[in-house]
């Protein structure tokens, strides 16, 4: 039979049962995520870092107010790199387009200049916008005559994704602490050039797959669906478009209003409290159109649509207080922890500091080489570029193991201990998987609600290890371990929540509407990434008039009442999803 119409063709050349495209995916990912969280974990230390540490000696509030701008506005931009693939450029030229501008953006940071700085963080929005959504678009091209083997693909994909993270935090992070911010910077850089030069070179491999997109298929997706149509009118689209402009120039904004003194406001005009009154002005446009154009569908579908955005509201406050881990979380690390370990003790780190280097190094080269074996005879400059960056990373890690191996003492590096999150998942995602796939695979409501109940305990865990620290207290020796606990249930919880909201996205949503609801998500994702940084803002108040511990205890409330109100919910939200699981 022919395979030249179907995607069978990518299925001829198999890697432990999958297509070979699929791993020149997941190493192309898996370099994107290590230069994005390598960056991410250092931001803010670098921000906050005195002058003589080679920091710029901000205060906390200031460096979270941008970090918290940052990470929103890259989650945003998938709104923008996701429609010029759809529409324009097709998925391929957008992942090369973004890992360019992401290439370029670190580059620019490890030049260290405020000009540099900025310009650096600004083509990392932009390149994450055209990367992130479109390399999942094309596994699920890929796979589009073979979806009984989307599920095993995903988890292969994500694996890669937490292999970048774990070994970006890890060398990155150390790098950037121990020898200078301008390292950890400058080699996310060189790992992302490398990662798009292998993809690039190796793009044949997913034949028609993700070329510029051709109006007709448009058309004929369109065609296909039989739910009402509602057209954007013209004041519809005006409201979204001063929304959107609103919102962005707050985000903008607010960083540098605070930074700045207030000389820069672009909302002076409104008075003292413009920043506040742009923001409430820009949600109020958006829930009211969203709400009228809610009542203009059908019956079963409007309820479907208002069951995701009420999980897109639950979203909100996940990543509000999940994203702690690279802002107030890494600072509790540096400032109030105790990470000098002497005699068995730091000994013992040592070893198994090298262990979860090397173990997972062995596991992935080995996957390397099974793929050389298949892609080597056509794909060799790629491959030979792919070697290269395993023989960097190995020479780094070794490196890294035997730096603190001839140490007398042993200080943990502060982003060392966002390394767990990735390793956590690593390992526990296979058990979650089997838990969602058994006969006691929980609902919606409950997953949301176990999952903010496991990120209350991680946050009530770090709360009762600073119990001791009194208000005003610049540092403490707090035990290590009560971070480690909080990243163990942060990760759980965080497993019960991220990989379903985007399921449910696809499962209730008509095919018409899916960029549009996928907007609203990716929008509720980013408010909360800018809610992170809004909380984190307040840590140094709170820590200096009620103690740090409180600033800890206050986000673990939060995370009981959301994982409540989800729980209580349950039966209304069951209703409107109208059966779909």
């Amino acid at each position: 039979m022919s395979t030249a119409n179907t995607t069978d063709q990518f299925f001829e050349d198999k890697v432990l049962g999958h297509p070979a495209g699929l791993f020149v995916l997941f190493f192309t990912e898996m370099w994107e995520r290590f230069s994005f969280y390598g960056m991410r974990a250092l931001l803010v230390m670098f921000f906050t870092a005195s002058l003589i540490d080679g920091g710029w000696e901000w205060p906390r509030e200031h460096a979270m107010a941008i970090f918290g701008s940052y990470v929103g506005l890259v989650y945003l931009s998938t709104m923008l790199g996701g429609y010029f693939a759809d529409k324009i450029i097709g998925f391929r030229w957008a992942v090369v387009l973004g890992a360019s501008l992401m290439t370029l953006g670190h580059g620019s940071m490890a030049l260290e200049t405020p000009l540099f700085i900025y310009i650096g963080l600004g083509l990392l929005v932009f390149g994450n916008g055209f990367f992130k959504p479109n390399m999942t678009s094309i596994i699920s091209e890929m796979y589009k005559d073979r979806p009984e083997k989307k599920d095993g693909a995903y988890t292969i994909f994500y694996m890669g994704v937490n292999a970048g993270a774990f070994f970006g935090i890890l060398l990155c992070g150390y790098l950037g602490e121990k020898i200078g911010w301008s390292w950890g910077f400058g080699l996310a850089g060189i790992f992302m050039l490398l990662g798009t030069l292998q993809f690039w070179l190796a793009q044949n491999i997913f034949g028609h797959i993700g070329l510029k997109p051709v109006k007709e298929e448009t058309l004929k997706k369109a065609a296909t669906d039989t739910d009402k149509r509602v057209p954007f009118s013209m004041k519809q689209k005006l409201i979204i478009a001063i929304s959107t402009a609103l919102g962005l120039i707050w985000i903008l904004n607010d960083p540098a209003t605070k930074i700045s003194g207030g000389q820069i406001n672009a909302f002076a005009f409104l008075g003292e409290n413009g920043n506040n009154i742009a923001i409430v002005t820009a949600l109020v446009l958006f829930l009211g159109l969203l709400g009228y154009r809610l009542s203009q569908y059908s019956q079963i579908t409007r309820e479907k649509l208002i069951a995701v955005s009420f999980f897109a509201f639950l979203t909100i406050f996940f990543w509000g207080i999940f994203e702690q881990a690279p802002g107030s979380m890494t600072i509790f690390a540096k400032d109030y922890t105790n990470r000098l370990l002497e005699g068995s003790a730091g000994t013992i780190f040592k070893i198994i500091d090298a262990l979860i280097t090397i173990i997972p190094l062995a596991v992935i080269s080995w996957v390397l080489i099974v793929l050389f074996k298949k892609t080597f005879a056509k794909y060799s400059l790629s491959n030979i570029v792919l070697a290269i960056t395993f023989i960097l990373l190995w020479i780094i890690g070794i490196w890294k193991i035997y730096d603190q191996y001839i140490e007398e003492t042993t200080e943990v590096a502060a982003s060392w201990f966002s390394t767990l999150n990735s390793l956590f998942i690593i390992t526990m995602a296979p058990l979650f998987s089997r838990w969602w796939e058994s006969k006691y695979n929980p609902s919606a409501n409950a997953k949301y609600g176990i999952g903010m109940f496991l990120l209350a305990i991680g946050m009530a865990c770090i709360a009762f290890g600073a119990m001791g620290i009194e208000p005003g207290a610049a540092t403490a020796s707090v035990s290590m371990i009560w971070l480690i606990l909080a990243y163990f249930f942060h990760t759980m919880g965080e497993l019960c929540i991220s990989p379903v909201g985007l399921s449910y996205v696809s499962k209730l949503v008509p095919p018409r509407m899916i960029a549009f609801m996928f907007g609203v998500w990716y929008l509720a994702v980013a408010i909360g990434m800018k809610g992170a940084g809004k909380f984190g803002e307040n840590i140094d108040k709170i820590a200096n008039t009620e103690g740090i511990s409180y600033f800890f205890w206050l986000l673990t409330i939060v995370s009981v009442s959301i994982g409540l109100l989800s729980i209580l919910c349950q039966p209304l939200i069951k209703k409107l999803m109208h059966g779909v699981r």
